[in-house]
């Protein structure tokens, strides 16, 4: 076997996410098990290069995890997209900081991969897009939650026509944020302020535009209430400070095909569910409930007749009633098979559509569904094309 090494810039590791599930479960874990095997006598060996602006975290970083403190950080972004050594640049910077570098990117030649939404706003995303498309690199936006066990499970439901005509989908995601006066609070403060990009339309309506264009089809029409619950936060410092992004959305789509899907989003809510996120597909031939790793089924024929009467207590169990659907396979961490997709993609150009037009999607629909919260009525989704 031939190791072929892939250079990648990696700007934004020192956060949560670009650590976490890119860095450490995502590239480190490909290194661990030998790198990518092409299956044409060649393993893709990942080789990171760290960029952010904290040159001490980026070190530390590289020595923990066994890469050379010196030649694989850099806080010259500049310097590292001139370098032709790097094949790929990744990015999971905040948002406000992205487009730029996004573009200095492109023209420098690198292939791009980054986290979403790409852009601050609908008409930069696409033209990220089309600087992407007119340069002639391969470029990728991450949709991890399509390829988390639950959602892959309800996939197949799907392709196999369990649904028959799927009517409808409800999703349930979020957790209590602590404000950060009495408990830290889990997330950056910047994610409440919408001066720095923060809020949770732009944060989830990426996600749930791919997921559902994905699984059951293109989102055609959005009607959403934002809201505020807690408008007074603490910040890392323990500094109040207000909270001038929403906390919590409430969202009705319309998709290609008819069915329709609401999903409640919300950073103030405390979880009465089996996992953080989960969906409900209710369709003519059978229903799922799938959350990110799990999903339970009831088909038509198997459908109790349940009775209401609020004079007797229930005396059986609804939840008994469904089935656990078979893993029937292993399932990798989802941000480390996109990561191999990804990389496929780019040395062996193998089919990918998950793009900066597919991110400019996500991007269009945090914007229309804001619009829509603001005005107070539904918007029609255009379709996007370069």
């Amino acid at each position: 076997m031939t190791r072929q090494t892939v250079r990648i810039a990696m700007n934004g590791v020192t956060g949560r996410m670009g650590y976490r599930q890119h860095l450490v479960r995502s590239l480190l874990a490909l290194r661990e098990q030998g790198g990518l095997d092409l299956g044409d006598g060649r393993v893709l060996w990942p080789r990171p290069l760290l960029v952010g602006r904290r040159e001490c975290a980026l070190k530390a970083i590289a020595e923990r995890h066994g890469l050379d403190p010196v030649a694989d950080v850099s806080t010259d972004v500049d310097a590292v997209l001139a370098d032709e050594s790097v094949d790929i640049y990744f990015d999971a910077q905040i948002t406000a900081a992205r487009e730029e570098a996004l573009t200095k990117a492109i023209a420098a030649g690198k292939h791009i991969y980054t986290e979403k939404p790409t852009a601050t706003g609908l008409d930069a995303a696409v033209e990220l897009a089309r600087l992407a498309r007119a340069a002639g690199v391969k470029h990728g936006v991450v949709q991890d939650k399509i390829f988390l066990p639950g959602l892959l499970k309800l996939k197949r439901l799907v392709e196999g026509g369990f649904f028959g005509r799927i009517l409808s989908v409800r999703g349930e995601f979020g957790y209590w944020v602590f404000e950060g006066d009495w408990q830290a609070a889990q997330r950056p403060s910047w994610n409440y302020r919408a001066e720095d990009g923060g809020g949770i339309v732009v944060d989830m309506f990426p996600h749930w535009e791919y997921v559902l264009h994905e699984l059951f089809g293109a989102v055609r029409s959005v009607q959403a209430q934002a809201t505020t619950h807690i408008p007074t936060r603490w910040d890392e410092q323990g500094k109040p400070y207000d909270a001038t992004a929403e906390d919590a959305a409430y969202g009705v789509f319309r998709l290609e095909g008819g069915a329709i899907a609401q999903i409640n989003s919300s950073w103030a809510v405390r979880v009465h569910r089996d996992e953080l996120v989960e969906f409900q597909v209710d369709g003519t031939e059978g229903s799922a409930v799938a959350g990110l790793r799990g999903c339970r089924v009831q088909h038509r024929s198997a459908t109790p007749r349940p009775v209401w009467n609020p004079d007797l207590p229930a005396t059986g169990s609804f939840r008994g009633q469904w089935q656990e659907v078979p893993e029937n396979g292993e399932f990798d961490n989802g941000f480390k098979t996109q990561w191999e997709l990804f990389l496929r993609h780019v040395v062996l150009d193998e089919p990918w559509r998950w793009d900066l037009l597919a991110g400019a999607r996500g991007v269009q629909l945090a914007e229309l569904g804001l619009k829509s919260s603001a005005e107070g009525r539904r918007l029609d989704v255009p379709e996007l094309s370069l």
